[in-house]
C-alpha cells in the first residue's frame, strides 16, 4: 500500500512539473504485493449466514450469493428493478452503465419475495458506504475466523460456480460483466470441472438421432405407404 501510495505521488509531481525528471525509473519501482483473492465457499456462506442477526444484511449477502452483483449495484437495487411478469431482474451497472438482466429462479423469486415491494430492497444498506458495508463484512468474518474473503469474493464465486456447472462463458460475462477478472480467472483456471466422458455425449448423439427417425416411421403415412408388404 506504502508502495503504490508513493508512487502514485511520484507520478503526479511528474506530471504537474514538480519534479524535471523522475527520480526513481519505472522499471526500478518495487513491484507491488498484492493478496490472492479467492472465491468465498458454499460452506463459509452458510456459516455467516447462521452467524448474521440482522436480518437486512442476512438477505444482502443471499442475494450476492446468488447473483454475483457488486456490493454497491447489490445495494441499491429497487423493487421496480424486478419485472414479476417476465420474470426478470435488471439493472444498470454503476461502474460501466451497462445493463444486466438475469432470469429470476426460483430460489432468487423466494428471497426476492421477503424483501421490500417498494422502493429499495435494501434500505439501511443503500445508505451506507462501500467502505462501511466492506469493514461489517471483515469484522464477521473475524468473529468466524473466516480469513481470505471480502465482499468481492461473492462475485468469484458465482463466476466459479458458473464454469463449475458447465454456463457459457458468453452469460457469465452478460450476469458479471463482459470485463469482469472474476469471470476471466474462473474461465481461465481456477473453477475445477468434472469433464464427462466421450462416450456419454456419442451415446446420447445416437439416441437423439434414432428416436425421431423411428418415429417419423411411424407417423409419416406417406413412408408407410411406401413400405413393401
Amino acid at each position: 500500500m506504502v508502495n503504490c501510495d508513493v508512487r502514485c505521488l511520484h507520478n503526479l509531481a511528474i506530471g504537474l512539473g514538480w519534479l524535471p525528471w523522475p527520480i526513481i525509473p519505472a522499471k526500478l519501482w518495487p513491484k507491488p504485493k498484492t493478496k490472492t483473492k479467492r472465491a468465498i465457499t458454499s460452506q463459509e456462506h452458510q456459516r455467516i449466514l447462521a452467524s448474521e442477526k440482522n436480518t437486512e444484511r442476512k438477505r444482502y449477502y443471499e442475494l450476492l450469493w446468488e447473483i454475483g452483483a457488486s456490493q454497491t449495484d447489490a445495494a441499491n437495487l429497487n423493487a421496480a428493478d424486478v419485472d414479476w411478469t417476465e420474470k426478470m431482474l435488471c439493472f444498470q451497472r454503476m461502474k460501466t452503465g451497462e445493463w444486466c438482466r438475469l432470469h429470476v429462479g426460483l430460489r432468487l423469486e423466494a428471497l426476492l419475495r421477503q424483501l421490500p415491494s417498494e422502493g429499495r430492497l435494501f434500505p439501511h444498506i443503500s445508505q451506507t458506504s462501500d467502505r462501511d458495508r466492506a469493514a461489517e463484512f471483515r469484522r464477521r468474518c473475524r468473529l468466524l475466523k473466516i480469513d481470505g474473503i471480502s465482499l468481492h469474493s461473492y462475485r468469484y464465486a458465482w463466476a466459479e460456480r458458473a464454469k463449475k456447472v458447465g454456463m457459457p462463458e458468453r452469460f457469465a460475462q452478460e450476469a458479471l460483466g463482459q470485463n469482469s477478472q472474476a469471470v476471466h480467472r474462473a474461465y481461465a483456471r481456477k473453477a475445477q470441472v468434472h469433464v464427462p466422458s466421450l462416450e456419454d455425449y456419442e451415446r446420447q448423439s445416437i439416441e437423439k438421432k434414432v428416436v425421431p427417425l423411428a418415429f417419423s416411421k411411424l407417423t409419416d403415412p406417406d413412408q408407410e405407404a411406401a413400405i413393401p408388404r
